[in-house]
């Protein structure tokens, strides 16, 4: 008897997904995923991804699709899975508005070397470049914003294309990768086989790099460490710390190193830049090797750059070639993996004691403590050291970005990492919502508490329903001081108090828009009535949102006015 069935079958594996067979394309893309390990996706269905979908429902048990409520809060939420988990993230969005709504999120993880795979639909191949309906050349939108990106016209080539762009956003500097798939090639027919994912390499130091830098620290007597995010993503946090306590010097960190050397330790000096402590920026002005690890000099840290550092050779570890020298000259530099690099070089140092050096700069951090300028007791300070006492060390604090992100950064004692997760180098504002729900799902066993501010959190509220809906125990403190903090901020220091546009004296009522999405929400004034709140949400297995209502002109200090030294700072 013959029995006629879908797609002929040459191989089934047990136990596996089927291995060799005829499928269409959105199947192989499915098995592609599972194949690289993938989970869970964030997306929004449409018209030129229909056969994607149509394939996520047939395989609905062995990957988990979040279907967010805006492709951007999609983008976010892969974002946030990959800095919580330290895996790719995945996001997909339909062609044309669809696919430019991911932009945003695909330009965040870029400047901050997150490794996502955005997949994009498109209209078919006979279609593109006729200004078709939906149809959008996202491959050369997001060319800028992406470490590489294709366009996939070929069936047979189709598998060999997800593998590598998996190994592309994760090997090196992590960053997203962007495929879009015209429909056509979604619907045909290929013979597909199964195959592994592409290896990752290590990026190996030269000898005569690690002998220099050994040369280097043996001859510094007022060492200083600048640790970015690089030290997160290459997991070497615990080379760090041995690396420090061996060269007894005082660290500090970038934002996005937020969480690679524990706040508590007597080493730590707090960030270094614009919002830096007096201790951190006083030890890169007056240090004889500052030693660079996984960063990049941004603007918001070096602000002047004639001045910064100028009396300090530059030791820049790196796995980026193009970033060094880019903004500041180095002394010497290693080009190569963060932990294949510390490895070998602490094997071969000596045990450093640089006790006037590290008494001197430790007795600034001691004087110079910041969260004694706020306005009133209940403050950013108060209700970030309220949750601080009261969360495991492995809490994942998300944020939005702007006065909010800093204090979160600044007052809460981070000592784990991949715990601090923000938008640094393109200061997303509507980042955190997204990236909180990525966070949660990545990490299900783990708190995560959302700090937010107001303007920012408008922005993106409305994935408020798929954080209801999916049941997301995120904690959402709501920093709620009627305006865009930062931006007065600079109207009232650098613009005559000109507070042009950035008062929020209208609604919404969070509260009320909680009540919308049948989300449980408090309301709070005081630090009495915080503390309560917090507790009763911690409580809790659902989303939650607590108000709080904080001063108009609460700041973020110390700051450093933009282009000045860094040393020159603004601290109370």
């Amino acid at each position: 008897m013959i029995i006629c069935i879908k797609y002929v079958l040459k191989i089934l594996c047990v136990g596996k997904v089927i291995i060799d067979m005829k499928i269409n394309g959105s199947e192989i893309l499915i098995n592609c995923l599972i194949e690289e390990g993938v989970k869970t996706i964030f997306g929004y269905p449409g018209g030129t991804v229909l056969n994607i979908y149509d394939a996520l429902y047939k395989y609905h048990d062995k990957i988990n699709h979040i279907l967010t409520t805006h492709e951007q809060g999609a983008a976010h939420a892969a974002d946030g899975y990959a800095r919580a988990t330290g895996k790719v993230g995945v996001c997909i969005a339909t062609s044309g508005p669809g696919a430019t709504n991911l932009v945003t999120g695909i330009a965040t993880a870029y400047m901050d070397s997150v490794p996502i795979v955005a997949i994009t639909g498109n209209v078919p191949t006979s279609l593109l470049g006729k200004d078709s309906f939906q149809e959008a050349d996202i491959a050369g939108i997001t060319a800028p914003i992406t470490k590489h990106n294709y366009i996939a016209k070929d069936i047979a080539t189709l598998a060999h294309t997800i593998h590598k762009a998996f190994q592309i956003a994760r090997e090196g500097r992590p960053g997203p990768v962007l495929i879009d798939i015209p429909k056509d090639i979604s619907a045909q027919l290929y013979d597909y086989q199964s195959q592994k994912p592409f290896e990752i390499e290590r990026y190996k130091p030269k000898e005569e790099e690690i002998q220099t830098a050994c040369r280097l620290i043996a001859e510094s007597k007022k060492p200083f460490i600048f640790a970015g995010g690089g030290v997160i993503n290459s997991g070497s946090c615990d080379l760090l710390a041995e690396f420090a306590e061996k060269l007894s010097a005082p660290v500090s960190c970038s934002l996005m190193g937020t969480g690679a050397f524990p706040a508590a330790n007597r080493l730590y000096t707090g960030m270094l830049g614009m919002h830096g402590t007096k201790a951190s920026n006083t030890a890169s002005s007056e240090c004889d090797l500052l030693i660079a690890i996984g960063c990049r000099f941004s603007d918001r840290v070096v602000s002047d750059s004639k001045t910064f550092a100028s009396n300090a050779k530059i030791l820049h570890i790196d796995i980026d070639a193009a970033e060094i020298d880019k903004n500041i000259k180095t002394y010497h530099s290693v080009i190569a993996d963060i932990k294949e690099t510390l490895a070998p070089i602490i094997n071969q140092m000596e045990q450093k004691n640089n006790r006037q050096w590290l008494d001197y700069i430790l007795s600034l951090k001691n004087k110079y403590q910041i969260g004694n300028s706020h306005i009133g007791e209940f403050s950013p300070y108060s209700i970030l050291k309220t949750i601080g006492k009261s969360v495991p060390k492995d809490t994942i604090i998300t944020t939005e970005v702007g006065q909010h992100q800093i204090w979160a950064a600044q007052y809460y004692d981070f000592s784990e990492p991949r715990t601090f997760i923000s938008s640094g180098g393109f200061g997303t504002m509507g980042y955190g919502t997204g990236a909180s729900m990525g966070a949660c799902i990545g990490m299900p066993n783990k708190r995560v508490i959302h700090i937010a501010g107001d303007g920012s959190f408008r922005m993106n509220c409305n994935e408020l329903s798929t954080m209801k809906h999916y049941n997301l125990p995120v904690i959402i403190v709501l920093f709620n001081n009627g305006t865009l903090g930062m931006v007065r901020q600079w109207q009232n220091l650098f613009y005559g108090q000109r507070y042009s546009q950035t008062t929020l004296d209208r609604g919404p009522d969070f509260n009320l828009l909680a009540d919308a999405y049948g989300i449980r929400s408090f309301k709070a004034e005081n630090n009495e009535q915080f503390a309560e709140a917090f507790s009763i949400a911690l409580s809790l297995n659902e989303p939650v949102i607590i108000n709080a209502v904080i001063d108009i002109d609460e700041r973020v200090l110390p700051m450093v006015p933009a282009g000045k030294p860094i040393d020159e700072l603004i601290l109370e």
